[in-house]
């Protein structure tokens, strides 16, 4: 899928980070995937990449069974399924999405912020260095 950011996507990434920030986890509304990384790419082209995932699952178990029955081993591998990859993590730019790894779904998502990558993890909102990821994601 080929997305192009909004005009003025700088002002609108900022206003939704600091949006999220302040929201409380929740499987299938407020996670790395919807809610995060869906979310963020939402605010940055206004277009819904997440919309065939949300409100599909309440629990990370059912996160876990419509990844599967979806065909996906990974979150990295849903996402290539809807976002151009990038052939090597450090051209992400700000706003793009990526995957660094995690045990249940073997990866989680986070979203590119300069030298930092957004994260969300049921403990709260929070960043990592950008070296963190293992995989990259164009939004626009």
């Amino acid at each position: 899928m080929s997305l192009t950011r909004v005009d003025n996507w700088r002002a609108a990434f900022a206003a939704e980070v600091e949006r999220l920030r302040r929201l409380p986890f929740a499987w299938g509304t407020h996670d790395c995937g919807v809610g995060l990384a869906g979310n963020l790419t939402l605010a940055l082209t206004g277009v819904d990449v997440a919309a065939p995932w949300r409100g599909r699952y309440t629990t990370q178990a059912g996160a876990l069974r419509v990844l599967r029955n979806d065909g996906f081993s990974t979150l990295g591998d849903l996402v290539a399924s809807v976002l151009p990859e990038h052939d090597h993590r450090s051209r992400a730019r700000v706003g793009d999405v990526g995957a660094i790894e995690a045990e249940a779904f073997g990866h989680a998502l986070c979203v590119v912020d300069f030298d930092r990558v957004h994260v969300l993890t049921p403990d709260g909102f929070g960043t990592l260095d950008r070296t963190a990821m293992v995989r990259a994601f164009k939004v626009g």
